[in-house]
């Protein structure tokens, strides 16, 4: 594992600590930090995350990040000996809810079929 990779699993696993166990922010909804993404140099990382809820939870978890950002990073500067603490950006990952959402059209699109091979037999 290269050094870009042991760093971006560390922050992956302080980042995720810090959002679930310090920040208090009530606008910060069920989060789940998926992956994030370093520069090779390691003064950059893009931090994608998953939320379950509504748009309107959505957006008052991404302005709580936004404005815990120091926080976070000072955080992270403290329980990790890094040479540089990472400018961080975060960006909500849509992959899951994508993914939900093609399961379930799968599945209607299955029954709706499977419905009409019953009806053709009759």
């Amino acid at each position: 594992m290269s050094r870009v990779q042991k760093v971006a699993e560390a922050l992956k696993r302080e980042i995720s600590n810090i959002i679930h166990d310090e920040l208090k922010d009530p606008r910060i909804g069920f989060i789940t930090v998926l992956r994030i993404e370093l520069s090779s140099d390691l003064k950059f990382a893009r931090i994608y995350y998953s939320v379950l809820g509504n748009s309107k939870e959505k957006e008052s978890t991404a302005s709580a990040l936004e404005n815990a950002k120091g926080f976070i990073r000072r955080e992270v500067a403290q329980r990790l000996t890094l040479k540089f603490v990472p400018e961080i950006v975060f960006k909500e990952d849509k992959s899951v809810e994508e993914s939900i959402f093609l399961e379930e059209e799968i599945r209607r699109l299955r029954e709706e079929k499977d419905g009409k091979g019953i009806d053709s037999k009759d």
